[in-house]
């Protein structure tokens, strides 16, 4: 073992980090929408100069320039083919700096950043794909001479303990620093705590452990002291140097070096022994630093001579993370027949009825009011509400669902969309839309808006529909995103939308058994014209899933009703034989093709009927008596339906 790790691994001994590196890269006139880490390749003598000014302001130790030098990251630049070969040309390029200027004491940390996609249970990245990418990553980095891994500035958790359990696998005996960011308030994005991250961090085995970015000093100290007081493990912290502001259209670090100079001192008197600094931080601030820490901690001699003596112990042997993230004992779900009256019936096998109505365009909410009042007059169970169809602006699906239940009285399916929300607007819609009193969701990732009248519109998709229905299954169970207690649990009967006729069978029935196993408790189809394909689709999701389906119909109004839903509405199929009647229907007239739109929805209805355990049929153009005409006979009829 060298002398900069044995340093490093001694519990007391304090070791001094360099600072942020995209600020000085951006400083020497890196532009921001190029790849940071393909300088390692194109302009290395700009890397090699920096780091050679971190080392002259006393850096015990260099990271490497591959923060975002992964797969998945470098993909965004069409770089991904040359992963390796960045990785390990920047650790020797930081090798070749250390061991020159350094004489032998200074050390390189392989920098690893975050993948920069979401995993499950929340993206459709698995954690396997995850540790792999980092594997890949961490082993071109040992490849390249690096003398420890940095995992730095993670704020999920689940990541960072796939990223420990990559290191281990690409270099066993390399050491691991793993720091997560938090916010001003001291938690992760995901809602964990100082003591959260150091017990995680600790039983994952990491050697060193601690908090980097996004916050200045202040936090940092504040969240390593209570880190401090649950573990045994040495500690880090490399705040940014202050928090940025705006100046000029330019975000700047206002904090000074003689500033960073002071907290760095009270970090190591907080409990971190490894310090440096993060955005905003440059080789002025860590010579500060240095001269600032140098009455507390033991010189390491004179750059180029060992260090005799002066190292202490050695540390334990690294523990090999689990590959699942434990989460605290949670209460069980309140029961999903009492969640609602349309779960009551689902659960108990009785046959369901819904009708799928689109919100008005305005604010004027009466003709629809009116329209539901006449479905809940007919007997129908529920009103299916969608959430922006086709990328269309409508009234917002929560607040529709609202004033149904609140001024008619019969309950709503709300369909509730990833397109327009991140995972915290989610959360905060799903609470509120908890606590007035909605309980029916059907969980879907939504139309891109290129499909709508605003193409232009950003799509933000955090999560898709099978992290959506992880998030609610979760809020069910009384935790949020990061596991955290909210307290009262959420009531909602989770649904999914599944597609029968996808053009990729195979992987439409792969989501739909990863929704099942997130927690869906009924799917609703798209519109059936083909009852033998959904037939051969509930056979072949038969082996995983027994929720209970309902089919979506969908009454064809005109023969031009018929080719717009065959051509241009993405998830439905109508064979030919369907488009043929249509044709004949509309050669007599336009009469006879609305009566045989409906004559094939009630067949459609007829047919799914034995093998599925309810329907909603739509109201097309807006016209419930048509949706109506499609249930005569199937409803019970009363006002009590659904009311």
């Amino acid at each position: 073992m060298s002398a900069p790790v044995e340093r490093l691994l001694d519990p007391e001994r304090v070791v001094l980090f360099d600072g942020a590196m995209g600020t000085m890269l951006y400083a020497r006139g890196v532009f921001i929408n190029q790849s940071y880490d393909e300088i390692n390749l194109r302009s290395p003598d700009i890397v090699r100069g920096l780091h050679r000014e971190y080392v002259r302001a006393g850096a015990d130790a260099l990271e490497t320039n591959t923060f975002g030098a992964n797969r998945v990251k470098l993909a965004q630049y069409g770089l991904e083919a040359h992963t390796a070969e960045i990785n390990s040309r920047a650790a020797s390029i930081a090798r070749e700096v250390a061991d020159r200027e350094g004489g032998g004491n200074v050390l390189v940390a392989g920098a690893v950043g975050p993948i920069g996609v979401r995993l499950e249970p929340y993206g459709a990245t698995s954690t396997e794909e995850a540790r792999e990418t980092f594997r890949e990553q961490m082993q071109a980095l040992a490849d390249g001479g690096v003398d420890c891994f940095l995992l730095e500035t993670f704020g999920d958790l689940l990541e960072i303990q796939q990223a420990i359990v990559a290191a281990r696998d690409a270099a066993p005996n390399l050491p691991v620093i793993a720091q997560m960011t938090v916010g001003v308030d001291g938690r992760t994005p995901f809602g964990a705590t100082p003591e959260d991250i150091a017990l995680a961090l600790d039983r994952w085995g990491a050697d060193i452990i601690g908090l980097n970015c996004s916050v200045g000093p202040q936090t940092i100290l504040e969240s390593i002291e209570r880190m401090a007081a649950v573990t045994k493990r040495k500690l880090s912290a490399q705040p940014n140097a202050g928090m940025p502001r705006d100046v000029g259209g330019r975000q700047l670090y206002m904090a000074s070096p003689e500033y960073m100079a002071t907290y760095a001192r009270h970090l190591v008197q907080g409990g971190a022994k490894v310090v440096g600094g993060c955005c905003g931080t440059t080789p002025e601030h860590v010579k500060a630093m240095c001269e600032g820490l140098r009455p507390i901690r033991p010189r390491s001699g004179v750059r180029g001579r060992g260090t005799g003596g002066e190292t202490g112990g050695v540390a334990k042997s690294p523990t090999r993370a689990t590959a699942e993230l434990s989460l605290p004992p949670t209460p069980d779900p309140i029961p999903f027949k009492d969640r609602s009256r349309f779960a009551a019936k689902l659960a108990a096998g009785t046959f369901v009825t819904s009708v799928e109505i689109v919100p008005p365009r305005g604010v004027d909410a009466s003709r629809m009011l009116a329209d539901t009042r006449t479905l809940k007059d007919a007997g129908v169970d529920a009103v299916n509400v969608p959430d922006g169809p086709r990328a269309q602006s409508r009234m917002g699906a929560l607040m529709t669902s609202l004033l149904i239940e609140q001024q008619v009285g019969i309950e709503s399916v709300t369909h509730y969309a990833c397109r327009d929300r991140n995972l915290l607007g989610m959360l905060s819609d799903l609470l509120g839309a908890s606590a007035v009193g909605l309980r029916n969701m059907l969980l879907i990732t939504g139309d891109p808006p290129k499909m709508g009248p605003y193409p232009d519109a950003t799509a933000v998709f955090d999560i898709d529909a099978i992290g959506l229905t992880n998030l609610v299954a979760n809020l069910n169970r009384g935790l949020d995103p990061g596991g955290n207690s909210i307290g009262t649990p959420t009531q909602f009967a989770i649904g999914v939308g599944v597609n029968p006729v996808a053009i990729d069978v195979a992987h439409e029935v792969k989501r739909f058994e990863w929704k099942v196993d997130a927690g869906a408790e009924y799917a609703i189809t798209q519109p059936v014209f083909d009852p033998d394909q959904l037939e051969r689709f509930l056979e072949r999701a038969s082996g995983f899933s027994s929720i209970p389906m309902i089919a979506g119909i969908w009454p064809l109004v005109s023969l031009r009703n018929a080719e717009f839903m065959a051509n241009e509405v993405p998830g439905v199929s109508v064979p030919d034989a369907v488009m043929q009647r249509m044709r004949r229907a509309n050669e007599v007239s336009k009469e006879h093709a609305l009566a045989e739109g409906i004559a094939i929805a009630r067949e459609m209805l007829e047919r799914v009927r034995p093998f599925v355990q309810g329907v909603q049929v739509s109201a097309p153009f807006g016209k419930v008596q048509l949706a109506l005409e499609v249930f005569e006979g199937v409803l019970e009829g009363g006002s009590g339906g659904g009311g």
